[in-house]
């Protein structure tokens, strides 16, 4: 059996001690991926900044994985207020643009730390 490896996000971590997410064999598995600046360590105040910067860590995350963005067969939005859902659609769309090629997704209204609008957990197959 595979052994289990870490993944972080250069620049971006968790308060609590868990990695940003695990890989095991071909199965990937994140933990809430937000949009911190890893340059600035600093969350964007703008939704759409935010979102920018979520999918940028997604990207990151999935190459330090050994895959891509193309790898993701689910991912789980986690949205602070149903009004950001909007910035987070833009950033899909530039991630998946062909409508027949793209992960499951699902959007959840929650209570979210800090100025975080928006987090996602991904699964992914490489």
């Amino acid at each position: 059996m595979d052994k289990r490896v870490s993944i972080e996000i250069p620049g971006v971590s968790h308060q609590a001690p868990i990695p940003m997410g695990a890989k095991i064999g071909n199965l990937v598995f994140s933990s809430a991926i937000s949009g911190y600046d890893p340059n600035t360590k600093s969350l964007p105040a703008d939704p759409d900044q935010q979102a920018e910067m979520l999918f940028r860590n997604v990207r990151t995350f999935m190459e330090k994985a050994g895959g891509t963005a193309q790898d993701i067969i689910k991912m789980t939005v986690f949205l602070r207020e149903e009004r950001f859902r909007e910035s987070i659609n833009k950033e899909w769309l530039k991630m998946f643009p062909d409508k027949e090629d793209r992960p499951a997704r699902h959007a959840i209204k929650a209570d979210l730390r800090g100025e975080v609008l928006f987090q996602v957990e991904i699964v992914a197959v490489l």
